[in-house]
């Protein structure tokens, strides 16, 4: 099973392009973004655990009527059977199922619980929905809530690998292995946290507070999205996180209390030397 797993997770990953990319979509894209959290290690697993179960569903059902077409046919049965039930078969197509969604539930109860219970948290942010923009304050760096709006499609600059749709005037920023709790609240209406890569979706709920947890093991940028219909705009309310090291995420932290747009000076910095070294090792 495990070898059936990695096979198929191979596949998947390559017909989606995700091997190339992680942290937007892309053009051919069809299966999932490509994981970057042990969150999101956890679903795509068992999302390909149970495309298997799925696979194997289908190709039984498949193979029992094509059975039951050729061998119950008219022309095969002029005297067709006066049988009504059996009960062998009856016992079997009640049991299977019940035993297919309990080897199904053992792996998703263990990943509900991965998922809902957060580890002891390095540091900790708080997200704020707004209709159509998000919030992102600091309180362990004394950062105050700064606003992150959709750059406009006449303002995107593609040579700083700006995305359309997607890239935001100030992401939010965190460091590379770190355990970062996640407060998850709105001020309007209800919205909702999407990060593809990471695995997390909560809702922002007004005059509730929600937590997830994000711990990514790679430096990059990755987009989300709200994933909750909150009104006119809610497809122009993305998510541009910043997973950068523990030296640059202090050096931004410093900057940003003072001035957001100082902050993205170093972020820009570390993107094109980031780009410089991948350039290089081409």
């Amino acid at each position: 099973m495990r070898f059936l797993t990695a096979i198929l997770a191979t596949w998947t990953a390559a017909a989606s392009g995700a091997l190339a990319q992680a942290g937007q979509p892309h053009d051919g894209g069809i299966g999932l973004q490509r994981s970057v959290t042990s969150m999101m290690d956890g679903i795509t697993n068992f999302h390909t655990f149970v495309l298997i179960i799925i696979t194997v569903i289908v190709l039984v059902v498949l193979a029992l009527l094509i059975y039951v077409m050729i061998r119950f046919r008219a022309k095969a049965n002029p005297e067709p059977s006066k049988f009504s039930h059996n009960t062998l078969v009856e016992v079997i197509w009640t049991g299977i199922p019940v035993l297919i969604l309990f080897v199904i539930a053992i792996p998703s109860f263990r990943l509900l619980y991965h998922n809902d219970v957060i580890p002891e948290a390095d540091m900790t942010i708080k997200v704020t929905g707004y209709q159509w923009y998000w919030g992102y304050e600091y309180p362990d760096q004394e950062i105050g809530e700064y606003l992150s709006n959709m750059i406009p499609d006449e303002e995107i600059d593609p040579a700083a690998g700006q995305v359309r749709l997607l890239s935001v005037d100030y992401p939010m920023v965190i460091p590379v292995d770190t355990t970062v709790r996640v407060q998850v609240t709105a001020a309007d209406v209800i919205h909702s946290f999407a990060m593809p890569s990471f695995g997390n979706k909560i809702d922002a709920i007004p005059g509730r507070l929600n937590e997830t947890w994000i711990n990514a093991r790679e430096t990059g940028v990755f987009y989300g999205q709200c994933s909750e219909l909150c009104g006119q705009f809610h497809a122009f309310m993305p998510i541009e996180i910043h997973v950068v090291p523990q030296d640059v995420f202090e050096q931004w932290s410093a900057a940003v209390a003072e001035d957001p747009d100082s902050g993205n000076a170093i972020l820009a910095e570390f993107q094109s030397a980031q780009r410089d070294t991948r350039m290089a090792a081409r």
